[in-house]
């Protein structure tokens, strides 16, 4: 059964791929989960379109970060969490959320993929990560604090 997928679903595709999958598969776990819907010739029209739209959407946003990348260099950007005694954080700092930060305090959208980050950040301190894009890049530098309860 040829199915498009509405979300990126792991050992299967991203969003937007046209799959051939088992029929049980697709109508007993994809379909209900809202994870995929049958690949219509309707639905192929109108998903052409959808996944040409948010590949212009993504590549203004990439253009406006490249413009924007040399502001982000030597920037400080503060967050907090929840920490041990240690200065562990109970839970660790992930791209998502960095990118929701640079968004919410410097107004700049970062798509999380550009953000070269190991491994999620799991102490209290100073911590330098890079933001590249298409070749350029830039270092800043996260501050993460204990949150005060």
């Amino acid at each position: 059964m040829k199915i498009i997928l509405l979300n990126d679903v792991t050992k299967l595709g991203r969003k937007f791929d046209v799959k051939d999958v088992s029929s049980g598969y697709a109508t007993n776990l994809l379909i209900p989960n809202g994870l995929a819907i049958p690949a219509t010739k309707d639905a192929l029209k109108r998903f052409e379109l959808e996944k040409a739209k948010a590949e212009g959407e993504r590549k203004v946003q990439d253009e406006l970060l490249m413009n924007n990348i040399k502001s982000l260099d030597g920037i400080t950007l503060n967050i907090s969490g929840k920490a041990n005694n240690k200065g562990h954080l109970f839970a660790g700092i992930h791209r998502e959320e960095i990118a929701k930060e640079l968004d919410t305090q410097l107004h700049l959208s970062v798509d999380p993929s550009s953000i070269m980050l190991e491994h999620p950040i799991k102490e209290v301190g100073e911590h330098t990560i890079e933001v590249k894009v298409e070749g350029k890049s830039a270092k800043l530098k996260i501050v993460v604090e204990n949150l005060k309860i």
